[in-house]
């Protein structure tokens, strides 16, 4: 599966193309912006993009209108299949966000519902009472997603709903020719909808992906060889930058240990989740860090640690946002793509990610634990990485055995003898093969 070998890049192109929050009807082509960003993004290291939602919608793209027409305030289906083309010739492949559990209340079934009620041939596509009334004063009640009534949830359970759904899916595939899905709230998602959703893919398209947004739980429950080929790690997410900020690496290390450890329980070994430190939901991990030297460190781990890594744009040279400020603020308009210290970073490690086999497949086994230090190795068929962090101002020296004394350190490309140890600098990552 390529995905398994790839670095994501994740945007959300209402916000990094400046389109208004209310749909205001008006057709503009800002989503021609993006290719600009083309060269940005392979010079990063990325080789997959996931767009958050960009079909028709009321808002903010997750109250969904048109499922087979791309938001008028980003211009129209020509521009996104041209989009996709250009980074398809650049080896870049395609992830669109589903948004299959809700859709907007401008959705014209939805609407169809509101006018004719009971005559509505629409009335079971979604979960509805004509006995009540929803705090819209629209005379019956509906089930909106946790409690959201802008998020009318779909009736996954009729048979008419799930075809329409698979009809937009092979619309996707056929039209921009996009290589996987990420399912929005996969976690609320009916299993036998899953189901049909992974049979119905695999025939339409070999090798496409499929993730899911997980939050908590088993993630087995829907990644599995009948559904999801991946989840969203948000239980390492959490640790990652709880590590740093509480200075306790043992938190992180207790977490890829239960994922991804050699004990018989262990969750996920052999599996791939997709790994981030901030995305579209959650605040900015360069305003969350309360120390900024921790944001090599932090990334170091990102890309180290078993699975697939996503960077969420702006965030590789260290764009700020705080979730208090209120979504839009997660999601600014950015007219080009900087580079710094922090960008040239990544881009090492996301080539070294892409062609360690160790990386992409490898085990997982703690060596040196400490609270402030962390060294942890990476096996697949006889070769061993070991990626290293050092999240103290002070010098750590690690003791550790390994195969030999002199290591490469993939990073700066310089050999080093750990026979007597291997001496850390202040705020520190090596990649040691």
């Amino acid at each position: 599966m390529w995905a398994y070998e790839s670095v994501f890049y994740q945007i959300y192109p209402l916000g990094l193309c400046g389109a208004p929050f209310e749909n205001d009807g008006v057709e503009a082509h800002r989503i021609q912006r993006i290719h600009s960003w083309i060269p940005h993004i392979k010079k990063l290291g990325a080789n997959a993009i996931y767009f958050s939602p960009l079909f028709e919608s009321d808002t903010h793209g997750y109250n969904t209108r048109d499922y087979k027409k791309i938001d008028c305030r980003l211009g129209d289906n020509e521009d996104f299949s041209a989009l996709c083309k250009d980074l398809h010739k650049n080896g870049i492949k395609v992830v669109l966000d589903g948004v299959f559990n809700h859709v907007g209340r401008g959705f014209p079934q939805f609407q169809d519902v509101i006018r004719n009620r009971e005559n509505s041939p629409y009335l079971h596509w979604f979960h509805i009472s004509l006995e009540g009334n929803s705090n819209y004063n629209d005379g019956l009640w509906y089930e909106g997603w946790e409690g959201n009534y802008d998020l009318v949830k779909l009736n996954l359970g009729n048979e008419e709903v799930v075809n329409y759904l698979l009809d937009a899916v092979r619309f996707w595939i056929e039209t921009f020719d996009i290589d996987g899905i990420r399912l929005d709230v996969a976690y609320c998602l009916d299993y036998e909808f899953l189901k049909r959703l992974r049979r119905h893919c695999d025939s339409l398209k070999e090798d496409f992906f499929l993730v899911g947004e997980m939050l908590h739980g088993d993630y087995n429950q829907r990644m599995n060889d009948e559904m999801l080929h991946s989840s969203t790690n948000y239980e390492c997410y959490k640790g990652l930058h709880s590590s740093f900020n509480s200075m306790n690496m043992f938190e992180i290390n207790h977490s890829l240990l239960r994922q991804f450890g050699p004990e018989n329980w262990t969750l996920y070994r052999g599996k791939h989740l997709l790994n981030f430190v901030d995305n579209h939901d959650v605040t900015r991990v360069a305003t969350i860090l309360q120390n900024k030297n921790h944001l090599k460190p932090i990334y170091g781990l990102l890309f180290g640690m078993p699975g697939i890594p996503c960077i969420y744009y702006g965030s590789e040279w260290g764009e700020q946002a705080d979730k208090c400020q209120g979504d839009p603020a997660l999601r600014p308009e950015i007219e080009a793509p900087q580079w710094n210290d922090l960008t040239e970073f990544i881009a090492v490690l996301a080539n070294i990610k892409k062609e360690e086999a160790a990386l992409n497949y490898g085990d997982f086994s703690s060596v040196v634990l400490t609270n402030h230090q962390c060294v942890f190795r990476r096996s697949f068929e006889g070769e061993n990485i070991y990626v290293t962090i050092n999240a103290s101002q002070d010098l750590y020296t690690a003791y550790f055995s390994c195969e030999k004394n002199m290591v490469t350190d993939l990073i700066s490309g310089a050999i080093i003898d750990i026979g007597a140890g291997l001496q850390m600098e202040p705020y520190s990552v090596y990649v040691l093969k």
